[in-house]
């Protein structure tokens, strides 16, 4: 981890989701490690499976759902001028983050 990219592995349950987001200040790029995800990008949706990869460009809408039935296993590496997690601007989330 640096000032200007850093990388984590998520872990999504079945049936769950990160909320539809966008950031202001930095990009992301996912690789799926195990499972399947559904990405949507500014309003697109396609499914990745392991070994498949996205960019998400700053500004652009996002989230990625967990629609399988096994854990979907994620290497997130986010690149940009600024990281923290007050540049998380929630649009939609299950989880009442919003």
């Amino acid at each position: 981890q640096t000032p200007r990219f850093n990388v984590n592995r998520i872990t999504v349950k079945p049936g769950g989701a990160f909320s539809m987001q966008m950031h202001h200040h930095r990009a992301e790029h996912w690789v799926i490690l195990a499972g399947t995800g559904q990405v949507t990008v500014n309003g697109k949706q396609f499914l990745l499976t392991e070994n498949q990869s996205t960019f998400i460009p700053i500004g652009a809408e996002h989230s990625l759902e967990n629609p399988g039935r096994i854990p979907l296993e994620v290497l997130e590496i986010q690149s940009g001028s600024y990281l923290g997690e007050d540049d998380i601007i929630r649009i939609k989330d299950q989880y009442g983050r919003c």
